[in-house]
């Protein structure tokens, strides 16, 4: 998986701080939301555009082009963008997550909005890839995820949440978002795993989501953009705890499953508890540690790649294996005789 979970990780320590700058503002959660997803909608759609869409072009790589050989025209900057079906789908599916991971955090705070949406994430985010496409997640990736929504848990109760009519309603848009954010995953995932600039299916997506939240973000006022806080709260929230993350979000998705990277991103309930410890003065009981710890150890657990059978050097395999490797073409029959002893 090379540098993927890093780059996955990096990209939830990003997103763990949104629900604390989100709160540092007087806006409401739905002008929030919209300004986000305006601002880093539109970076994201320029940097698809202009650094991934040259794949989507055929210009600028492979080897020089002779006289006898067709030149490939240049397609218009919008038609170099894989806009599909599925990621326009995806696109309204970020809009709206993005309204119910502010409304949930509104109604739970920062630590439950986040640890609810994101830690229900990977359960859909498995789900939605073995059922839309037969990708079965392993026993271990199954185990681990298990015990990083222990630690989820841990945190919750940790924090001694009690029941009631916002704690409810926030729970449940916590949730929506979680099944939204696995959808929109996997549709990326399954765009970049076919050959789609990550640049390109990331811009596609958000771009789409910043021009639906256009008209929401006028709706609701832009007025508190005008106060210093809010316009660097809205700055930071669009550049680096949107653009910034999912540019190295897609990246990841390169060379990293996508169930494997919804574990991963449970690294942003995490972060969002430390900051509203050490930001907004909230408290960590021990409960709330050991499940911090267990989650953490989770996360180490999937982010080290596992050894696939394919991965063992030829001698090493059974008989019957190398065999159906040689007639599927996978190795040559001189590699194959070479390997034996």
């Amino acid at each position: 998986m090379k540098n993927g979970p890093f780059a996955v990780i990096g990209a939830s320590v990003l997103w763990g701080t949104a629900g604390t700058a989100g709160l540092l503002v007087s806006a409401d959660s739905i002008a929030l939301a919209a300004a986000r997803l305006v601002i880093g909608g539109t970076a994201l759609a320029l940097v698809g555009l202009f650094a991934g869409a040259g794949a989507g072009a055929g210009v600028g790589r492979g080897p020089l082009v002779t006289p006898r050989q067709p030149v490939t025209p240049r397609l218009p900057l919008a038609l170099r963008l894989p806009v599909t079906p599925g990621l326009l789908a995806a696109a309204v599916a970020v809009a709206v997550y993005q309204l119910c991971f502010f409304a949930a955090v509104a109604r739970t705070g920062v630590a439950i909005g986040t640890v609810v949406a994101i830690g229900s994430g990977p359960v859909f985010t498995g789900v939605l890839s073995w059922l839309l496409h037969g990708e079965r997640p392993s026993r271990r990736w199954a185990m681990a995820t298990a015990a990083a929504v222990c630690g989820c848990a841990a945190l919750i109760v940790g924090g001694g949440a009690q029941a009631g009519g916002q704690m409810v309603s926030g729970v449940l848009f916590a949730l929506l978002g979680g099944l939204l954010y696995a959808f929109y995953a996997v549709t990326a995932a399954r765009a970049i795993s076919t050959g789609a600039s990550s640049n390109a299916v990331m811009g596609v997506m958000f771009g789409g989501a910043a021009v639906i939240m256009v008209p929401v973000l006028l709706w609701r006022g832009t007025e508190w953009l005008a106060e210093p806080r809010g316009l660097l709260a809205a700055l930071y929230l669009g550049v680096g705890a949107t653009a910034l993350s999912y540019f190295l979000y897609g990246r990841g998705l390169r060379t990293t499953p996508v169930a494997t990277a919804a574990t991963l991103a449970l690294a942003e309930p995490a972060v969002a508890a430390l900051l509203g410890l050490v930001v907004l003065g909230e408290r960590l009981t021990p409960v709330s540690i050991a499940g911090l710890v267990l989650l953490a150890i989770s996360l180490v657990v999937v982010a080290v790649p596992e050894k696939r059978p394919s991965e063992r050097p030829l001698a090493e395999r059974p008989a019957a294996e190398e065999a159906r490797a040689v007639a599927g073409g996978t190795v040559c029959p001189d590699e194959a005789l070479e390997s034996q002893p």
